[in-house]
Order: structure tokens, then C-alpha cells, then sequence
């Protein structure tokens, strides 16, 4: 019997895997087809990033630097009201590459990682839980005593164990762009309705567009307006669900939600690679498989550092939807220099922030 079973070998159950090896556990962690696709998700993250990956992970990884953002109210060629930093605010990455490094460390922890294995049933008992798989070749079953759902947000493990669901599923697309482009800036769209569209430059890997809406919105018509503007012709589309705003719990006697299953994500940008990481941290460290009470010990620690943040998100997700003329005075109010973590909304009110928009105040 294993110490814990993992579903889903994105970046929060690649962690949890590498950190609950690491202590010592016995670990199986499943995945549906092959680490790191298909891809859904953007590779715009904070610098943060690199705190949760191997020592050699940016020379492997990085594709460009990214300085700040230039917002728009309309589609390409609005006016723009740029935000920015002195410091690099954030990187672009490979995102594909970044599950797959994460893998490796992992399986470097002793994690036993196999690819192409579907979760088709669980079933929790008192003092187990059993996992039903497809593989390559047959159906297995295996036991542990504790089961981690790190599979998406449309969550196999979840739905088994009727646990509740996100109170809603955004539907993001991406595409990409060919030609190289080193700028330093992002460009955000305030197009799509209640959220956004973006533009990311890659470096040499060239761009990312994307955008999300709520389910009913013609995503795919916004999206294609994105494109239109921009002139350019875009391949390697894709598309997945965003989570947005964590269920009341995400635990149950032995089995617990990490990542996008339990919506840990940003709701003013639908991130969720860093949130997700930082759970599986508080899971690896307050979780003993042999003491299911220590499931509520998790519930408490990764709400008590990431609860805030979400709802001052989405307080900022607000102004997303407010009448164009409101959104154009705001932004041309607030543009300039910033001191703003990308996922920390609390730093709103760091000392950083506070000096920057002081200073701006008397330029």
C-alpha cells in the first residue's frame, strides 16, 4: 500500500509528489497521457517561479523578461495605459517544459511518476483509499492511504467523492505566433466580457494571445477579433477550463484537492501554477497518511496564506466589468510605476506600491 496516491502530474501534483518523497513517503503519482500536455495553460509567471524548481530550471526554461503591462480598453491599436516596474515583474517560460522539469524532480525524489494512466474510479474506506487505472495495458487498482486530487478542474477525484465543485469554470484559449519578439511588456485587452484577452511576447519562441469568458460568452468569436487585429496569423491553438473561487472544502477523510481541482487560482488572471505549488508545499508538510485528521490542518494553512489574496482578486476582477468611460478614467489615473507582486493583490497596500504611487502623485 502505497503512503499516497497522486492524481495529475501538473506542477501541484508534481510538487506535492517531489515534497512528500522527500519526506520520506511512498508515492504514486498517475497521469492521464503524457506529462506536460496537451497544453492549457499560459507560461507567463512571476519570478517566484524559479524558488520551486531545480538549480539548472532558467536555463532550461526562460524565454523572455517581462517589465510590465500595457492595458487597453479596446482590441490592437487603442490607447494604452502602461503599468510597470524598475525589476523585472515577471518571465515567460515554457510551459510545456516546466511540467516536465517538475516530473523529473519528482522522480529524482523517489516519486514513482507513470504517464498514460486514467483514473476511472475511487473509492474511499476507512482506512483506505483505492485507485482504479487504465494503463497502457490493463486496468489496475492500487491502495494508499491517502489520495490527492491534483487533476484539473474538471476533477475525475472530485466528482467521485462528491466533493463540491468550483463555483465557476472560465473558458480560456491560446494560441501562438511564430516570429520572435523580445519586447518587455504584455498587452491585456479588456474585451472579452468580465475578463480579458492578452498578448505575451516569447523571445524567440515567439507569441502567446489568449483570452477567457465565462461559459455562454462566444469565446471563440472574441478570440478571433483578437487576431484580426493584431494581423497575424496564429497556430498550436488550444484551449481548457479556468477555475474561479475555491469550493468550502476541498478535503474529505482521506482524500484532498490541490491545483485547479481546488480552484487554487488567481480570479483576476486565472493563474493557478504558483497558488497551486504553494498548497501542495502546506499539504506536504501538515499531511501524515497514517492520520487523516491532519487533512483539516492543510484546509487551514494553504486558506490562511492564499484566502486574502483570492478575495482581493477578485475585487479586481470587478473592474473588468465596469462601463468603458469608468475604466478609461481609472486607468489613466493609476498608470505608471507600480509596486505590485503579480500574485500577491495584498501588496496593493506593500510600502513599495504606496511610494511608487506617491511618487507619481508629485512627478
Amino acid at each position: 500500500m502505497y503512503d499516497f496516491v497522486v492524481v495529475g502530474v501538473g506542477p501541484a501534483g508534481a510538487r506535492f509528489s517531489r515534497r512528500a518523497a522527500e519526506a520520506g513517503y511512498d508515492v504514486l503519482a498517475l497521469e492521464k497521457g503524457t506529462v506536460g500536455t496537451p497544453l492549457a495553460c499560459s507560461g507567463h509567471v512571476s519570478t517566484d517561479i524559479w524558488e520551486f524548481t531545480g538549480p539548472n530550471a532558467r536555463s532550461e526554461l526562460f524565454q523572455n523578461e517581462i517589465y510590465g503591462a500595457r492595458f487597453h480598453v479596446g482590441g490592437p491599436g487603442s490607447d494604452a495605459y502602461p503599468f510597470y516596474k524598475d525589476e523585472v515583474a515577471s518571465n515567460v517560460i515554457d510551459r510545456v517544459g516546466l511540467d516536465r522539469h517538475l516530473a523529473a524532480l519528482a522522480r529524482e525524489a523517489g516519486a514513482d511518476v507513470r504517464e498514460k494512466h486514467t483514473v476511472t474510479e475511487v473509492r474511499e474506506h476507512r482506512d483506505r483509499v483505492e485507485v482504479v487505472a487504465s494503463g497502457p495495458d490493463e486496468s489496475h487498482t492500487f491502495e494508499a492511504k491517502m489520495l490527492a486530487g491534483c487533476d484539473g478542474p474538471r476533477s475525475r477525484v472530485r466528482d467521485e467523492l462528491d466533493l463540491p465543485a468550483p463555483d465557476e469554470l472560465l473558458h480560456g484559449v491560446l494560441a501562438f505566433s511564430d516570429e520572435a519578439d523580445h519586447q518587455d511588456f504584455v498587452d491585456v485587452h479588456l474585451t472579452a466580457p468580465t475578463f480579458f484577452a492578452w498578448r505575451i511576447p516569447r523571445g524567440e519562441a515567439g507569441v502567446e494571445y489568449g483570452l477567457a469568458a465565462p461559459p455562454g460568452v462566444q469565446v471563440t468569436k472574441h478570440f478571433e477579433e483578437l487576431i484580426d487585429g493584431y494581423e497575424i496569423d496564429v497556430s498550436h491553438r488550444c484551449s481548457g477550463a479556468i477555475p474561479i473561487e475555491p469550493p468550502a472544502r476541498v478535503t474529505t477523510r482521506r482524500a484532498f484537492l490541490l491545483g485547479d481541482a481546488a480552484a487554487q487560482t488567481k480570479p483576476f488572471t486565472g493563474g493557478g501554477i504558483l497558488y497551486g505549488m504553494t498548497a501542495a508545499d502546506y499539504a506536504a508538510r501538515e499531511i501524515d497518511p497514517d492520520r487523516p485528521t491532519t487533512l483539516a490542518a492543510y484546509e487551514r494553512a494553504w486558506r490562511a496564506d492564499l484566502e486574502r489574496e483570492q478575495s482581493i482578486g477578485h475585487w479586481l476582477r470587478r473592474a473588468y466589468s465596469l462601463p468603458e468611460p469608468i475604466q478609461r478614467v481609472g486607468l489613466r489615473a493609476l498608470s505608471g510605476k507600480i509596486g505590485v507582486h503579480m500574485d500577491r493583490p495584498t501588496s496593493l497596500l506593500s510600502r513599495d506600491h504606496v511610494r511608487a504611487m506617491v511618487s507619481r502623485a508629485f512627478r
